[in-house]
């Protein structure tokens, strides 16, 4: 950050947010267009070492990050919109805590300032030129169109049954762990789902590679059918090792069920019986199935993406750009040597992903 800008954010008088969630919003009007807004307001996010995150029409998102003892953590989102003249600035806390001791409101006074700043460096004609020179950003204008693209990849039928086979292998392993850790009594709540979590999409993005498999409906079906089987063969697999190590008469694993029921969960002093059980479960279940779901929409977009050539995404992004029909895309593609038409089809789907990677990025 430039010397003037921290002189000015040390002088502003902070105001203090309380809530679940500090934060901040302050408007302001300007006098530029919505097209020379998103450059000038792309420009206070990098001289302010603000990472940006999420660009639409009239909306751009960026993070702010803060480094202590060797460690970096995003601490404030900052989302400015634009309408019709006015802008909005907001800044939002990204951790945990419920007062923001007024950093919220420095960042967004601070952004109003530089932003200020940089437009009055601007006069009319400058600004004409920079919305011509956005214009041609948006429109593609300097793309240049090559002469050959990336040679044409053999394509690569999908297996849904490799995910499956996977998926049952991956549910096997990972209760055969958790009933092994739980029967020796060192399972902890909350970390183990975040590990059962990491573990399961952790293997999915191999799985999906290998299987070139990428319908999420279906892949979030096999999901929450992993997490299901992980954590009843957890429990059926902890009812084997028990009558091992102890020698017990066989009882059935429904009667063992009960008898777990019967028996509740007991928190240190607290007896939270058969409803704190069922809970813990419902817990369990709920927290692995939350944080895969978010994992696996991000390794399935960014397969789509890196599965296609970058240049091949580029050309039938230009071309989508300057209004050409999918069919007309398809020739194009054609010409270039790109006419299988499963290929085909995974170049648009990069194309979506490539939108919903920016979607995944914005701040809610």
């Amino acid at each position: 950050m430039e010397k003037e800008f921290r002189s000015f954010e040390k002088s502003i008088k902070k105001k203090h947010s309380f809530s679940f969630t500090p934060k901040y919003k302050e408007d302001f009007r300007t006098q530029v267009s919505e097209k020379a807004f998103i450059s000038i307001a792309n420009d206070v996010f990098e001289k302010l070492d603000w990472e940006i995150g999420y660009i639409n029409a009239n909306t751009i998102q960026a993070k702010r990050k803060e480094s202590s003892l060797g460690f970096s953590q995003f601490t404030e989102g900052i989302s400015v919109n634009f309408e019709y003249g006015k802008i909005t600035v907001k800044s939002e806390s990204l951790g945990n805590e419920m007062w923001d001791n007024g950093r919220n409101s420095k960042r967004v006074k601070l952004f109003i300032f530089v932003f200020k700043e940089i437009e009055k460096s601007y006069d009319r004609n400058a600004l004409k030129e920079l919305e011509k020179e956005i214009e041609k950003q948006q429109n593609w204008d300097n793309y240049e169109i090559p002469k050959n693209l990336p040679k044409e990849k053999k394509s690569k039928i999908p297996k849904f049954s490799i995910v499956i086979i996977g998926s049952a292998v991956i549910a096997i392993i990972l209760g055969y762990l958790l009933a092994t850790v739980s029967v020796n009594g060192k399972y902890i709540i909350g970390l183990f789902e975040v590990l059962i979590a990491i573990a399961i999409t952790f293997s999915y993005k191999y799985l999906i590679k290998l299987s070139n498999f990428v319908d999420f409906n279906k892949l979030l079906y096999v999901l929450a059918g992993t997490i299901l089987s992980t954590y009843i063969l957890n429990q059926y697999l902890q009812y084997e090792l028990i009558l091992r190590e102890n020698n017990y008469e066989r009882i059935g694993f429904f009667n063992f069920i009960i008898m777990r029921l019967q028996a509740g969960l007991k928190i240190k002093d607290l007896d939270t019986a058969w409803i704190g059980l069922i809970i813990s479960w419902i817990i369990q279940i709920g927290l692995t199935y939350l944080i895969s779901y978010v994992r696996l929409a991000s390794i399935v977009t960014r397969y789509k993406i890196e599965r296609i050539p970058a240049e091949v995404i580029d050309f039938a992004f230009y071309n989508a750009v300057k209004n050409k029909t999918e069919e007309e895309i398809r020739n194009l593609l054609s010409a270039k040597g790109w006419k299988n038409k499963q290929n085909q089809d995974e170049i648009f789907e990069a194309i979506g992903a490539i939108q919903d990677a920016n979607e995944l990025s914005k701040i809610s």
